[in-house]
């Protein structure tokens, strides 16, 4: 078995890939906001404030694992074939007015 020795990393995360995430991260914001506005009128503003910090605080790497494992499942890395060319060949232009490859 031989062994590549080009590789190239391709990404192949999209939106839509990360747009339940968001959602479901911004429910649990608004949800905090709601409760804190909720403890506010209550006339306990440093429940309010530590309500928020507090959701902040244990969502954010729940989140931030979600991105970065749905990230690394769309990474992929590909072997590149020593005889590919990734460039196009060198074109001239002869004396009639035609483009061909360079020889």
């Amino acid at each position: 078995m031989q062994t590549p020795k080009n590789y190239r990393l391709a990404c192949t995360l999209t939106f839509g890939d990360i747009y339940g995430q968001i959602i479901i991260w911004l429910i649990v914001i608004f949800l905090s906001l709601a409760a804190a506005l909720a403890l506010m009128g209550a006339g306990s503003p440093v429940y309010a404030l530590a309500t928020v910090g507090l959701i902040l605080v244990l969502s954010l790497p729940f989140l931030l694992f979600a991105f970065v494992t749905t990230l690394l499942n769309n990474l992929e890395i590909r072997s590149i074939d020593s005889s590919f060319q990734t460039s196009e060949p060198k074109m001239e232009m002869t004396s009639d007015g035609t483009v061909q490859p360079a020889a």
